[in-house]
């Protein structure tokens, strides 16, 4: 297991859990916000996570209120609003800090010395663990250079 997959993670109903539980498989890690002109890219990301999930892959999401307070909500408020707006079904984690000093380990990992530019940035993370891929949040979860990265990473051999 990579030091990635070792990270504690919250979900967003409170229980534990890593990257490693997800061991194998292809993943999207974004960093959400419910109040955001991004928003709207709930919708592709859960049409993501639904077509390739049979094939190994997840969307992982991460509430996060960095960005102009538009994550103000409780991580049931963020819950309830994702399923009855989006109808998300992709895993989601107890609301997180991306920047600053009280940026997330998992983060610190991400994007390294770098900042997050904005909400829904994406990550793209192989069947082994590793970072294989950032997204600005501009590119939608239909963006041809996305779901070629992301088809590629499926192709790849299982460890």
């Amino acid at each position: 297991m990579t030091a990635i997959q070792e990270i504690p993670l919250t979900t967003i109903t409170g229980g534990s859990s890593t990257l490693g539980d997800y061991s194998g498989q292809v993943l999207l890690v974004v960093n959400v916000a419910s109040k955001c002109g991004l928003t709207p890219q709930y919708d592709g990301l859960e049409k993501l996570h639904e077509q390739y999930r049979d094939r190994g892959f997840a969307v992982l999401g991460f509430p996060a209120n960095d960005f102009a307070g538009q994550e103000p909500g409780t991580d049931g408020e963020i819950a309830d609003f994702c399923r009855s707006t989006y109808g998300v079904e992709f895993p989601m984690f107890s609301k997180i800090s991306v920047l600053g000093p009280e940026r997330h380990r998992l983060y610190d990992a991400l994007a390294g010395d770098q900042d997050v530019r904005w909400n829904f940035e994406k990550f793209l993370i192989s069947r082994t663990g590793e970072v294989a891929g950032r997204f600005a949040p501009t590119v939608t979860p239909s963006d041809d250079e996305l779901v070629t990265a992301i088809e590629q990473q499926l192709a790849a051999p299982q460890p």
